[in-house]
């Protein structure tokens, strides 16, 4: 089963995301579930969170489908020891939020060497910082989205990704979101079936498919290896459709979120239909 869906608008309230996936046709969502550009939010009420389950049970949204996503600010490699402590707190925080929504995977990108430590030491205060939330909260999995390699940030490479998950003590509980964009401007090339066979195998052989916990459906504006994260509609990029159509029809992707973030929310029920059609296809 293919679960294909967006990142939904949390405006009003978490409990109303399952609704806004609901009306795109999606059977997969993504949320911030508190602003994503600032620090620290109101906890969440009661009522909101027994709305926000009681939605999912109505829309049909298991906790499997739901990809939450953090604050933008944290940088759970900060070579900055007071930005570091923030940021941990705020990611503990977020896995808390999950924790009482029911949810199980919290997405994040991982962090940011800030070319004050060197890329080994980061990946070690990115792992540390995971086994940390790991035992502050249960439950809740730590999925480490790759990144486009902007700056400083790490994740970019597979081996950065599999560097992580390596110091990671509890397996079972940290994993994968690649996002096809960030994969493409890392230099992965996606832009035809032997591009994307190749590209899989790779990330198979450092990395592992049992680790894959969902995926950003993206197209990309840039070219390929620019390191410039830029998202496009689908077939409208330099990634094109074939890439999507691999993985619609991939076995190793479903059970999963995958989850548009594309540049126009207007046509997002169009395109999650045309991935569906793609899924079905013979």
């Amino acid at each position: 089963m293919k679960y294909i869906g967006a990142h939904v608008s949390a405006a009003g309230g978490v409990d109303q995301a399952p609704k806004r996936a609901y009306q795109i046709g999606a059977n997969a969502f993504a949320l911030f579930t508190k602003n994503q550009r600032q620090w620290v939010a109101k906890p969440l009420t009661r009522k909101v969170i027994s709305d926000f389950k009681a939605n999912c049970k109505r829309f049909g949204f298991s906790s499997d489908q739901i990809l939450p996503h953090d604050s933008y600010l944290i940088n759970l490699g900060s070579p900055e020891e007071e930005k570091l402590e923030k940021s941990r707190a705020a990611f503990i925080d977020e896995m808390e939020r999950c924790n009482q929504l029911g949810l199980t995977l919290l997405n994040f990108h991982p962090g940011s060497h800030l070319k004050k430590i060197s890329e080994d030491e980061c990946l070690a205060l990115i792992a540390e910082s995971i086994n940390l939330a790991h035992q502050a909260v249960p439950d809740v999995v730590a999925v480490i989205e790759n990144t486009a390699g902007q700056g400083t940030n790490l994740g970019w490479k597979f081996e950065h990704l599999a560097q992580i998950v390596d110091q990671v003590e509890d397996k079972a509980r940290v994993g994968i979101c690649l996002d096809t964009c960030h994969t493409f401007a890392a230099g992965y090339d996606l832009s035809s079936k032997e591009a994307c066979e190749h590209t899989f195998a790779e990330f198979e052989r450092i990395v592992g498919f049992q680790y894959l916990r969902g995926m950003h459906i993206n197209d990309a504006k840039i070219e390929l290896g620019s390191r410039v994260d830029r998202h496009q509609s689908l077939g409208e990029g330099n990634i094109g459709w074939d890439c999507f159509e691999y993985i619609m029809q991939d076995e190793r992707f479903n059970n999963i979120p995958l989850v548009l973030e594309t540049i126009d929310p207007e046509i997002w029920k169009d395109e999650i239909a045309q991935l569906r059609v793609l899924s079905e296809k013979e």
